[in-house]
């Protein structure tokens, strides 16, 4: 068996120029900062909705509403949930990609090592990891937004209910292919 080689001397030019390009991937910081930023700032302008959305609900309660107008609120409270939910995923994706990109480029997070559910939430090994994990949480961003929009329509021949059925027959197709190599 042979011993494995030893690569040529550098020049002192090739040192700097390959240090300087192996330090550049210090830069990805930035986005992974400006990413859980981005997520904090969705998951407070959500919180207030939340807020908001607890406030109707409570005032769905009153029993002095007219039938039309708790309908009408009933819609919106139910879209507004939907809206929040997108609001915490969004706020979740940014999160994914920060943590993604700054173990793909800089390092791993070692606290996170010793954590029970890193490995679920933090085994990404590759750029295509990172792109499925995105694309599970877009496709359920996606549902979440199909539902809402649906909440909001009114069905008023057969035809919209055939789109409907469609729609569904579609969110289905996406998540039976967005798992298949997941099991």
């Amino acid at each position: 068996m042979s011993e494995p080689s030893t690569p040529p001397p550098m020049s002192p030019i090739e040192q700097i120029f390959e240090r300087v390009i192996w330090n550049s991937r210090f830069m990805i910081l930035i986005p992974v900062i400006m990413s859980i930023l981005a997520a904090f700032g969705v998951v407070i302008v959500t919180t207030v909705d939340g807020i908001t959305l607890f406030g109707m609900a409570f005032s769905y309660l009153d029993p002095g509403m007219a039938t039309d107008v708790r309908d009408h609120l009933r819609l919106d409270v139910l879209s507004r949930t939907v809206t929040v939910i997108d609001g915490y995923l969004l706020s979740a994706i940014m999160l994914i990609f920060a943590l993604g990109l700054y173990e793909l480029f800089v390092s791993k997070v070692n606290i996170a090592e010793r954590s029970g559910f890193a490995a679920r939430l933090l085994h990404i090994e590759s750029i295509d990891d990172l792109k499925n994990r995105l694309a599970r949480v877009v496709v359920l961003i996606l549902i979440v937004k199909l539902f809402q929009l649906a909440l909001g329509l009114k069905y008023e021949s057969p035809q919209d209910l055939l789109f409907l059925a469609i729609s569904v027959l579609l969110v289905g197709g996406a998540l039976f292919l967005s798992n298949l190599g997941h099991h």
